[in-house]
């Protein structure tokens, strides 16, 4: 069947449907009206409402989630189709599997007394639809397959390992933040999860200024649905882990090969701090959105470039480094095209300008907000003086970090100390060794990624900014291909995320 008879559904319906089936057809169908009803009911459950808005209201979401259901079912099974180089009936039947998940929607008539029973309900039946579609789309996509079984022979074992560890081990003496009162929940919500669910949950206050707002307005929004902030972060954070390495997979197969892909989203899921990425922490999000930026940026499409890039600013400050990188590819992109380039304005010049303008604006956004909330635009700023931080160059640091070693008498803090010294040491040599094989704007990205928390007077949580230096990874992947570095590289992160992960989840600082 080709696109064509899809286009045609209307006039040669008789034909569609013998093609696709009314088992598939039925599935979306019942989807479609699970999905009218669940929006008629979210409505009544807004307030009180006459029988005049009820009684029309109904069958007129019904018919609207039948119609939209058809035309999203249609359209994702065309763009599938062609990605995954299979036929659009076969896409369709395939796909209508995880339109039946939506049945699950029917969840919201539970019982008035189960609290938030209708938003799990919705997070549960939009769970599994999302899931199935990724196992068909692992079915038929090569992509897909190889991150989804990366992403699972990674995080499954840390979730058990973060368990036992706060099972067997247990906390660290002293009194500690409760995310839950669930511990296989709790464990996943220390140290900076606090700030986020904190903000989440009641606005900022005191140093919070200085966790950037988009993750904690995402938990805040999920969180409505599912009851519990700390589920929503969880949600948040192992969603964007498994977008942050699609990306990178893409992005490094489209500059090396697929076997380099391999290696990168191998390597960066391993990592030693890669514990923070199913944690209520901003790297996942922050990672993915910075990777997808670049993703766009390669393929020229600007503005989603400089969508991904707002957002990334939004999430850490780091994003706005994003603009550096953006202008280069653009300078890239007109060298290549020579007097040609410019010929088509909207796309050449516009296009990037606007993209560009975007990233520094999510700071911007920010700055705005904090300017209003507190009458101070560098608050963000302003408070890392809570955790002794200020600006300074880039030795300074070093030079902090050497002197406690050598002058503390204790081992835990000289084994932090020299870790942090150790990951940014990593990070520098990985640099300088890899300046010839990564792209200029690789490069660029990687050396501002460095310079700018090493500019604070304080190598603090370098293992965690090195999880979110991608270009990093990629030269990794390369390196990869040599049995030795595989090997030790396997070695030594592995045993490492081990002991991090049983740190972190016993209440000892990591990163």
């Amino acid at each position: 069947m080709n696109f064509a008879l899809v286009g045609n559904a209307r006039t040669n319906s008789a034909t569609f449907v013998a093609a696709v089936g009314w088992p598939a057809l039925g599935a979306v169908g019942v989807a479609g009206f699970s999905v009218g009803f669940f929006l008629w009911y979210a409505l009544a459950l807004q307030g009180p409402h006459s029988a005049a808005v009820l009684d029309p209201s109904l069958p007129l979401a019904l018919a609207i989630g039948i119609v939209v259901s058809y035309g999203a079912w249609i359209a994702y099974s065309r763009y599938f189709a062609r990605r995954a180089r299979i036929d659009v009936v076969t896409a369709l039947r395939y796909d209508a599997l995880s339109w039946s998940a939506l049945v699950l929607l029917w969840g919201t008539l539970l019982p008035p007394g189960i609290v938030h029973g209708s938003g799990r309900a919705a997070v549960v039946a939009v769970g599994v639809f999302a899931l199935v579609k990724l196992a068909i789309a692992s079915r038929f996509n090569r992509t897909v397959r190889d991150v989804t079984v990366t992403f699972v022979v990674t995080r499954l074992p840390l979730l058990a390992i973060a368990e036992l560890a706060s099972m067997v081990i247990g906390q660290r003496p002293g009194v500690h933040y409760a995310a839950s009162t669930n511990p296989l929940l709790a464990v996943w919500g220390r140290w900076d999860a606090e700030h986020y669910l904190g903000i989440a949950a009641h606005g900022y206050s005191g140093t919070d200024p200085a966790f950037f707002p988009l993750y904690p307005v995402l938990i805040r929004a999920l969180g409505t649905l599912t009851g519990s902030q700390l589920l929503a972060g969880l949600l948040i954070s192992n969603a964007a882990s498994f977008f942050a390495l699609l990306y990178l997979y893409k992005l490094v197969e489209h500059e090396y090969n697929r076997q380099v892909a391999q290696r990168a989203t191998f390597y960066v899921s391993i990592f030693p701090t890669a514990i923070f990425f199913s944690a209520v922490y901003s790297e996942s999000l922050f990672l993915f959105l910075t990777v997808a930026s670049f993703y766009y940026m390669r393929e020229r499409r600007w503005l989603t470039a400089g969508a991904f890039g707002f957002f990334a600013a939004l999430t850490r400050s780091e994003g706005v480094l994003l603009a550096a990188p953006m202008l280069i590819e653009w300078w890239v992109a007109a060298r290549e095209g020579g007097r040609e380039f410019f010929r088509y304005a909207f796309d050449d010049v516009v296009k990037p300008l606007v993209g560009l303008a975007l990233v520094p604006l999510g700071l911007a956004t920010y700055m705005a907000y904090l300017w209003v909330l507190r009458g101070d635009p560098l608050l963000f700023s302003h408070v890392q003086s809570h955790w002794g931080r200020e600006l300074a160059p880039p030795w300074a640091s070093v030079a902090k970090t050497i002197g406690k070693i050598a002058h503390s008498h204790t081992p835990q803090t000289v084994a932090n100390q020299s870790l942090e010294l150790a990951f940014t040491l990593l990070m520098v040599v990985a640099l300088i060794v890899g300046f010839r094989r990564l792209r200029l704007s690789y490069v660029v990205y990687m050396a501002l990624s460095i310079l700018v928390p090493m500019s604070t007077a304080s190598l603090m949580s370098m293992p965690r900014f090195a999880l979110v230096l991608f270009p990093m990874f990629a030269l990794f992947g390369l390196w990869g291909a040599r049995q030795f570095f595989n090997n030790a590289y396997v070695a030594f992160s592995l045993s490492l995320l081990g002991l991090f992960t049983v740190l972190f989840a016993d209440w000892y600082w990591v990163a």
